[in-house]
């Protein structure tokens, strides 16, 4: 919450930039995004429920004009080539100035892409934003439910717990847990909670804000 209402108020100095609406979740901002179609989303990497990732790729399905921003407080290569595969037309980092996240929002709600300088640099090295090194395990696809389910485990739901949360069976989550295991080759809980932390699917910090 410090992090979100920090920005509110940094964005709110602004004259022609406004908040029409926060989230705490990412399925909350999925909904608010289809209802209040702001310009520009500011969204956070790691929320609960529903990672700002996937949050993303579900608006971007609805709402394919959407321009999105990923906030994180990690550059690390797999962070910020997940968030791009995603949809997202920029990567900020938490301890960008406050002037760089205005012009980034600037930027992107003109249809231009922004990088934290930082990460630009990074990426200018690197020549292309694809060529990241990833293992071949982390390139694995995994389809929207798949990533729903994945977080949930990694956030230490129950089988019956993430049926509840999605409106699945029982059985589906299994099916999906299996899917999950086979795709990524693997086969243990601490493994798909480690993969989900490197692959930024989840992170200690969990606040989004929308513009």
């Amino acid at each position: 919450m410090i992090v979100r209402e920090g920005f509110r108020k940094m964005l709110e100095l602004e004259k022609d930039l406004k908040v029409v609406g926060e989230a705490q979740n990412g399925r909350q901002a999925v909904t608010l995004a289809k209802k209040l179609r702001p310009d520009v989303i500011l969204m956070d990497i790691a929320m609960p429920l529903l990672n700002g990732l996937e949050a993303t790729r579900q608006i971007l399905k609805d709402l394919p004009a959407a321009k999105v921003l990923m906030l994180s407080a990690h550059s690390d290569d797999a962070y910020v080539k997940t968030a791009t595969e995603s949809g997202a037309r920029g990567f900020l980092l938490k301890q960008t100035s406050a002037q760089d996240v205005c012009r980034a929002i600037r930027e992107v709600q003109q249809g231009k892409t922004f990088f934290s300088p930082s990460i630009s640099k990074h990426l200018e090295k690197q020549k292309s934003p694809d060529r990241f090194g990833l293992p071949r395990k982390q390139m694995a696809k995994l389809t929207s439910r798949e990533m729903e389910v994945l977080q949930l485990i990694a956030e230490g739901k129950a089988n019956k717990e993430t049926a509840a949360e999605l409106g699945i069976g029982m059985k589906t989550v299994e099916k999906h847990r299996a899917h999950l295991m086979d795709k990524l080759d693997i086969h243990d809980t601490a493994g798909l909670t480690r993969y989900a932390i490197s692959a930024g699917i989840i992170e200690s910090s969990v606040q989004l804000t929308i513009v």
